[in-house]
């Protein structure tokens, strides 16, 4: 049966009370500093403590984690207190730890005086402690879709008795190729549970998932997927590839961008660009895949304290960051789907304030990505030149002669003072240096007391430029 539409209104219709949450939840909602039900909570609260399944989509930011816990955990306290070992009442599946560990919070905040055992099931952190938390049982398990088939598989987390299941932000899971263990979790909960699935988009492999997981849903769209909100606005600033790093530091110099985050489509280049930055003097961090949980916790600490300006991220380490006052997203590189264009944007102009979205783009790379992301969001970008010069390009740093460009080491070169050159005696060891060979390279080369060539080899350089390393975007 298809899911049951939904007429949306941002109208308060009477707060929490109204739509059905009760007692020490109340006080929760109050303490976490929830004055109003968003359209999201509105919706869906009520049709959940009325146990139907849940179809939401809608943005990071939108108010979700509130609108599918609320409904569990008052479901949840009306149990009382009796848990089986290694069971989870209630599951909540995110795609990332930072996702994770956000909604965690909520839940204990909201649930302070409600007695709701948690618990963290994600990578990166120690499976002993996790396991060690499972053994008496918990109200509501938080879980990373990977490390929980892990310990599922392991025998160390029981699921029979999980009655309510929540899967968060499907469609990034989805590309993060999670769906296959998001459908053997499912498959190992209670069949009679409760499921409410939320996602940003509603591409066809999410949809076939909603289909077999959910029963008569009722379906919550605050806003049509794809679109963005008219807070924020966007405008592209055309600059080839190699002088996007240069543009960047030169838009923030502007004291107006508060708090930026710059997204880029792989760790490596999140790593250029804030090597970049640190050298031309700003604070800056980087969230990746790469990153240990420990720095990227210290990244957000920093950021969400405003101790740190700039964030830079690749799109999965960001999923699910919910910052507030971000003032200003940079998308470095379009994504290469468009739908993720969305979910960037969408971490500033939150709750009726507004924000900035600026895109590098670069035509002769990246023109058919800014064509697909504005048939996604049905809306024209505005291209134009950027406001600001290009920042200066940093003046290459020489410790000694040898560092030097090589026609400024030929001898009788008029551009380095004789003082500074080193005796013809020794260009051919530097010459063995800079070529790569070592001690052993000079002995496969006839040996030290081999005779010097009049002239200097140079090897043939290896097609695709040698060395083996990662080429940094």
């Amino acid at each position: 049966m298809p899911p049951k539409e939904i007429e949306l209104t941002t109208e308060n219709i009477g707060g929490f009370a109204a739509l059905g949450v009760t007692g020490v939840l109340l006080k929760g909602v109050e303490a976490a500093g929830m004055t109003e039900p968003k359209p999201i909570q509105t919706q869906a609260i009520p049709h959940q403590l009325e146990g139907r399944d849940i179809l939401g989509i809608a943005q990071t930011g939108s108010g979700k984690t509130a609108a599918f816990s609320l409904p569990i955990l008052q479901k949840i306290i009306a149990l009382g207190d009796k848990r089986k070992g290694k069971t989870a009442r209630a599951l909540i599946l995110a795609p990332t730890r930072e996702l994770a560990v956000q909604i965690e919070e909520t839940i204990r905040t909201v649930a302070k005086q409600a007695h709701i055992s948690t618990a963290l099931i994600l990578g990166g952190v120690s499976r002993l402690s996790q396991i060690k938390r499972m053994q008496g049982g918990v109200d509501v398990l938080i879980a990373t879709p990977g490390r929980l088939t892990d310990l599922v598989r392991e025998n160390c987390v029981d699921l029979s008795e999980t009655r309510w299941l929540v899967l968060d932000e499907a469609d990034r899971m989805l590309d993060m190729g999670f769906i296959n263990d998001v459908k053997r979790i499912a498959k190992g909960t209670h069949k009679n549970r409760q499921t409410a699935l939320f996602s940003a988009t509603m591409p066809k492999e999410i949809a076939a998932l909603a289909q077999s997981l959910l029963r008569d849903p009722v379906r919550v769209e605050v806003a049509p997927q794809g679109t963005t909100a008219a807070e924020i606005t966007q405008v592209v600033h055309p600059v080839p590839t190699k002088e996007k790093r240069r543009l960047l530091s030169g838009l923030l110099g502007d004291k107006g961008m508060k708090s930026v985050i710059v997204f880029t489509r792989t760790k490596h280049g999140a790593d250029a660009v804030v090597r970049h930055l640190e050298r031309d003097g700003f604070d800056v961090a980087a969230i990746h895949g790469n990153k240990s949980q420990n720095a990227r916790q210290r990244a957000l600490n920093g950021f969400r304290d405003g101790t740190l300006r700039i964030l830079v991220a690749t799109d999965i380490a960001a999923r699910g960051i919910d910052v507030p006052g971000i003032s200003h997203v940079v998308n470095y590189d379009l994504p290469d789907e468009p739908e993720t264009y969305v979910h960037r944007i969408g971490r500033t102009g939150r709750n009726g304030a507004s924000g900035a979205s600026i895109t590098l783009y670069d035509a002769a790379t990246e023109d058919s990505k800014l064509r697909a992301v504005e048939r996604v969001t049905r809306n024209k970008l505005t291209i134009k030149e950027a406001p600001v010069k290009l920042a200066p390009a940093p003046a290459p740093k020489f410790d000694d002669a040898e560092d030097k460009p090589r026609s400024d080491r030929r001898p009788g070169s008029h551009s380095v003072p004789q003082k500074h050159r080193r005796p013809a005696n020794k260009m051919a060891k530097s010459g063995e240096h800079r070529s790569g060979q070592g001690s052993q390279g000079s002995k496969s080369a006839g040996g030290e007391g081999a005779a010097k060539p009049k002239r200097p080899f140079h090897r043939k350089r290896r097609p695709g430029g040698g060395g083996g390393g990662q080429r940094a975007a």
